[in-house]
Order: structure tokens, then C-alpha cells, then sequence
């Protein structure tokens, strides 16, 4: 199961024992927000692409949403997300445990600015009823392979409310 390879990632770390199992399902940001007690917006989405037929992980904050044209501007190329058994096979871990944890090489981890209005977040820990809570700079520290900050989203901004 992945989040065994998630608590072997954490365990040189000294983390591990901050993963949360819950008796309910996390995989998605609303049943993840009544799992960890949270508002939706802190849990912290692993999306997974392609870009150049190599897949990619952006993690997002819960109330924001891929913005296809900040998306293109940054990866010049058009949004296209997993399927998932490609999110199984090329990234390890099933949706809904998809984490920027525990990863391939060849999978980079980008990390959306819409986390960053927070104190915490809480991103999964490799199966669908599991967390941890990070900071943003903890996440960018544990994150396997992790490659840049990013602003391709949308929806979170105080402007963009309506």
C-alpha cells in the first residue's frame, strides 16, 4: 500500500508518526475537511499531468482550481490530467492518495502559491484516508522531487470571489 512507502519516505525524516489514518475516506477536499476537522480550503490537492509525456504533480490548495491559461503560460502546454490507472502506474500512489510523497524520480512536484495564505495544510499520505499536517515550507522540504513554486490556479483569490 502506498502509505506504507509514504511512512518509509517520512521515517529518515523523524515525521513519520505525524500521518493521520482516519476511519473515514479523505479523498476528496470535503470528505478530507470533515476527516482532519478543517475548512476545505487547507487541504492541499495533489493534481496529477503530463507535461512531455512525463507526469507531474501540483499540489493546490482545496478551493482552487487549474486556471488553463496560467497552466499553459507556465508549462507550455495544455492541461491534461492522469487518468487513474496512469496515476497508479506512473505515479504510484491511486487517486485519492495521490500525495507529493514517496514518488519516482521522474515525477516532479510543483507546489501553487494558493497554499501559501495559510499556517498549515494538509496534503494526503498515500491512500485514501490519510493526511499530514505541514507547513508550507515543511511540504516543500518533505515533497519528493520538488521543483518550483507555482501560480496556475484560480477561484482562491479574494478578488475572484463573487
Amino acid at each position: 500500500m502506498s502509505i506504507e512507502k509514504v511512512r518509509a519516505h517520512f521515517k529518515p525524516l523523524g515525521i513519520e508518526e505525524r500521518i493521520r489514518e482516519f476511519d473515514v475516506s479523505s479523498a476528496t477536499v470535503e470528505l478530507a475537511a470533515v476527516a482532519v476537522g478543517v475548512e476545505g480550503a487547507r487541504i492541499a490537492k495533489s493534481l496529477s499531468f503530463k507535461v512531455e509525456d512525463k507526469p507531474i504533480i501540483i499540489v493546490v490548495a482545496g478551493d482552487a482550481k487549474v486556471d488553463n491559461s496560467r497552466y499553459k503560460a507556465q508549462f507550455h502546454t495544455k492541461a491534461k490530467m492522469l487518468t487513474h490507472e496512469e496515476a497508479h502506474e506512473l505515479i504510484g500512489h491511486d487517486v485519492g492518495g495521490v500525495c507529493p510523497f514517496a514518488l519516482p524520480e521522474d515525477v516532479k512536484v510543483y507546489l501553487d502559491v494558493s497554499m501559501k495564505r495559510f499556517e498549515t495544510v494538509f496534503p494526503a499520505a498515500g491512500s485514501s484516508n490519510s493526511a499530514v499536517e505541514m507547513t508550507c515550507d515543511e511540504l516543500e522540504r518533505y515533497a519528493s522531487n520538488f521543483a518550483a513554486w507555482v501560480d496556475v490556479c484560480k477561484g482562491w483569490r479574494p478578488e475572484e470571489q463573487g
